[in-house]
């Protein structure tokens, strides 16, 4: 019967040209692939680029073992290891040595009857262990286990000799050199005429690097996928936040209700092009206990819980403030020292108006805000701006306030800056312009819902990469 040393080789090998095809092939393969992991720009924060450069190492690793395993069908079988009269061997006249040339498979063959054992010379290198030490017997080959690991290797080696089962199994083996390598042990019995166990044969596979690769594939997808689902919360609670925030009217509001020069008023938020960036964006229109009305549109840097639940507390501080009748200059420096000495520090913008209908006098204020926009007679322009930074920015900011008579039919236009999308054609000074480039179509409009509807079928197409709000106020005569 043949030995069943060399196992893991052909006897014969392949024609030598369709294998060098395939190295080469291969080669060029493991090139393609090893740029791609080269380019794969990795930071501690990013796990989706961990994940995407952990299968690129394990991709490499896997075309590194076929590489190795072509070369091996190309060169065929080799000689059985021997030593010569001055006991060394082959692999040490080698210059490059056998770590070097990073062999990872291995044969082994025990022979019950002689209690002869057989080692190929890369199975010495995978255990670390010298040929002069000899190789290990089958019932001393646990020793190099892990405790945990040896009864797995006597179940298999069991069933095998007894049972005539295969073996095909892993366990991680502590080299000479403390190193620790993750093997695949695979073998079977050989049987004599009587059927009865003769001897084992077995090849061995070091997997440690193809394992580790794993490891970091389903460790970086595992950490990837726990960032998604907390950011998939955190999305949800964001959302579910600034629906709780904002005014809950749809469609049009009139304020104050049953008055001369009552305002007719309509607002929409814009989202942002990728539903994940949540902002701080904000806009609100409620009716003051003296009969004016408040109207307000903000934003807060940043984007998610934290940006919505920074807006949520501004809103609530401006709502409770214009309600105690404090005007909206005082107010917007109130809204700087909250913003300033909150536990997470962050810049807003907003403007505050205050109309009264009775005079027909809106009074409002900002802070590094758009100006409001006013129409009238079929033309447009912005207010002009009083003194006011952004709010978080300067301690003790003093904020002006400017007063500005309307007229029966004025629309007047409030917007956050994300209106506009970043891109070629437009930058944020553009959004302005178009909205004022609206004035013939908002002068023929019947109602504020009408205008809102103008803005979102100018604004509302394209790659918005910040979310918006717009705020429209038609005076009634």
């Amino acid at each position: 019967m043949p030995s069943h040393l060399f196992a893991d080789r052909p006897a014969q090998p392949p024609e030598p040209g369709s294998v060098d095809a395939l190295i080469s092939q291969t080669r060029r393969l493991r090139g393609e692939v090893d740029a791609v992991r080269r380019d794969t720009v990795v930071d501690e924060d990013d796990v989706q680029g961990r994940w995407q450069r952990a299968l690129c190492d394990l991709a490499v690793h896997q075309l590194d073992d076929l590489g190795r395993h072509l070369g091996q069908l190309k060169e065929g079988p080799p000689a059985v290891p021997a030593l010569d009269g001055s006991g060394s061997t082959d692999d040490e006249a080698d210059p490059a040595g056998p770590e070097a040339r990073q062999t990872r498979i291995g044969s082994a063959e025990w022979d019950l009857l002689t209690d002869e054992v057989n080692w190929s010379e890369e199975l010495f290198q995978i255990f670390g262990r010298s040929p002069e030490a000899g190789p290990l017997p089958l019932d001393e080959l646990g020793s190099t286990l892990f405790s945990e690991d040896q009864p797995l290797l006597t179940s298999m080696v069991t069933a095998c000799l007894v049972d005539g089962k295969p073996i095909d199994g892993e366990f991680r083996i502590v080299r000479a050199d403390g190193r620790v390598r993750t093997l695949h042990m695979r073998g079977e019995p050989v049987l004599d005429s009587d059927g009865c166990t003769a001897s084992m044969w077995a090849v061995f596979r070091d997997v440690s690097e193809l394992r580790r690769s794993q490891r970091a594939v389903r460790e970086s997808g595992d950490s990837l996928q726990r960032r998604r689902e907390i950011a998939q919360t955190e999305h949800r609670l964001a959302v579910e936040l600034q629906e709780a925030v904002l005014p809950p009217w749809r469609g049009s509001l009139r304020l104050p209700h049953h008055t001369n020069g009552a305002l007719d008023v309509a607002a929409h938020y814009l989202p942002a092009a990728t539903s994940a960036l949540v902002g701080g964006d904000w806009y609100d229109a409620l009716e003051l206990p003296d009969g004016r009305s408040l109207l307000t549109v903000g934003d807060l840097t940043g984007h998610g819980v934290t940006a919505t639940s920074g807006m949520a507390m501004m809103l609530g501080a401006l709502r409770g403030m214009a309600m105690a009748g404090i005007d909206p200059g005082p107010l917007m420096g109130w809204l700087n020292q909250l913003l300033e000495t909150s536990a997470q520090p962050a810049l807003g913008s907003a403007v505050c108006c205050r109309y009264d209908p009775a005079r027909r006098v809106l009074s409002w204020a900002q802070a590094g805000h758009p100006a409001p926009l006013l129409f009238r007679g079929g033309s447009g322009r912005a207010l002009r701006p009083p003194e006011g930074v952004l709010l978080g920015a300067t301690s003790g900011a003093a904020y002006g306030q400017a007063e500005e008579r309307l007229e029966p039919g004025d629309v007047l236009v409030l917007h956050t800056d994300g209106l506009t999308p970043r891109s070629i054609e437009f930058g944020r000074a553009d959004g302005a312009e178009r909205l004022l480039a609206l004035a013939p179509r908002f002068s023929a409009a019947r109602s504020a819902q009408d205008c809102v509807r103008m803005v979102v079928e100018e604004f509302g197409v394209g790659e918005r990469e910040d979310d918006a709000c717009v705020l429209v106020a038609r005076v009634g005569g």
